[in-house]
């Protein structure tokens, strides 16, 4: 699309090509599945006062058996000429997570999850990339509070498994994908961070599209 054809979509209420290059990486994966949809409120979003940065989340039906939960709203989404032809959409990627459940609204609170992780990005200017690691050393709480009894309070940063990233007319946008860790195996990699890739390829044995399993207690480093 050339800088003129883009300048004629400014008055296109229904123009949003950073969405829709989201939903095409994702149809590369599930063809025509249609996806649970879940959006914020206008009046919730930053934009308008409110403290939400993301527009909302939906949750593809893997038939792996697993919820795939992408993010929108960490790239660029809508008409905006001065992020036309840019190196990066916005960020440069929006998150995922794959959950072992199937039920959608059970994935609710990974969205709440990503949404503080969302938060925590524009208002403090600090990205996310693979290789990182997202937890507390001092007071590990599961990343899903209404499991107190889960191992998994700490998440790894990943390339998505399956969605690839791709060129937009707003710049490279990426998929990192949330990986949820016990507090043992974050505290090994806090201390060794070159155990990461060794983490993640051992995690693969059991979790080959590195589902985040809330009810996993092995450690596989």
């Amino acid at each position: 699309m050339t800088l003129e054809e883009f300048k004629a979509k400014a008055d296109d209420e229904d123009f949003a090509p950073g969405w829709d290059e989201i939903e095409a990486a994702f149809s590369e994966v599930y063809g025509d599945t249609k996806p649970e949809h879940f959006g914020t409120t206008i009046q919730s979003r930053a934009m308008f006062g409110g403290n939400e940065y993301l527009d909302g989340f939906s949750a593809y039906p893997s038939p792996k058996g697993y919820s795939h939960v992408v993010t929108f709203g960490m790239s660029e989404l809508y008409y905006d000429e001065e992020s036309f032809g840019g190196e990066f959409s916005k960020w440069g990627y929006e998150m995922t997570i794959k959950l072992k459940d199937t039920e959608p609204n059970n994935c609710v609170w990974a969205m709440n999850m990503m949404s503080n992780l969302a938060r925590y990005t524009f208002t403090s200017e600090s990205w996310f990339e693979p290789g990182q690691y997202v937890g507390s050393a001092k007071d590990p709480q599961p990343i899903n509070l209404s499991k107190p009894e889960s191992k998994i309070t700490a998440l790894l940063i990943a390339s998505d498994t399956e969605v690839k990233g791709r060129d937009t007319i707003y710049g490279r946008l990426d998929f990192v994908q949330l990986v949820g860790i016990t507090t043992d195996e974050f505290l090994k990699v806090r201390e060794n961070k070159e155990l990461i890739p060794t983490l993640l390829e051992n995690l693969k044995a059991d979790y080959p599209d590195l589902e985040t399993d809330l009810n996993r207690t092995k450690n596989y480093i």
